[in-house]
């Protein structure tokens, strides 16, 4: 059975979650090149050029990616965010400089994109994005899930929710306090 990626949050906590808690433990869905391009398919319409890069070296988005759970880890335990991420985010974002370029037409157009090796445009732009959001009120919403078997984090913009996903983890719960509770009468 292929682990689908949990999509729907910010970019940035979406690449967090890419390491899942299974039933056998931690999986590393960015471990491949085809884990990483199961991602961008379901994260397609954020990542719509990164789709159809190919990928050689995961080191760039994997590093960031750890910066970002470092970070935000610290940030949502209200913990200064160790200058190590911080200047590991800057990195990736200096390494894929976005070269604006304005094409003249009927109508001009201003547009954007980064330098570099995909891997590393890839990660500028993740990179970019946990910036934003650390940089964000909506750091001190981040809430990882109350299932006891759930490692996602997600933005608790609502204070009534618990879980990454009512389908997901929600409705486990539910089904399970359902089973104790018509098997204890």
């Amino acid at each position: 059975m292929e682990l689908l990626p949990f999509t729907g949050e910010p970019l940035a906590l979406d690449l967090v979650n890419t390491r899942p808690l299974t039933a056998e433990g931690r999986v590393d869905l960015l471990e491949t090149a085809e884990g990483l391009q199961l991602w961008l398919e379901a994260e397609a319409d954020r990542l719509p050029e990164a789709a159809a890069m190919e990928f050689g070296d995961l080191a760039p988005v994997i590093a960031v990616r750890e910066y970002t759970v470092s970070a935000i880890a610290h940030a949502r335990d209200g913990k200064p965010v160790p200058r190590a991420d911080i200047d590991g985010l800057n990195a990736a974002m200096r390494a894929a400089p976005v070269i604006r370029q304005l094409a003249w037409g009927d109508p001009p157009v201003l547009t954007s994109e980064r330098a570099g090796a995909p891997a590393v445009r890839l990660a500028g732009f993740l990179a970019e994005d946990a910036a934003a959001l650390l940089a964000s009120g909506d750091v001190t919403l981040i809430r990882k899930c109350a299932a006891e078997d759930c490692v996602m984090l997600f933005v608790g913009s609502n204070a009534r929710r618990r879980w990454c996903s009512a389908v997901r983890c929600g409705n486990r719960v539910r089904v399970s306090r359902y089973y104790h509770r018509s098997k204890a009468t």
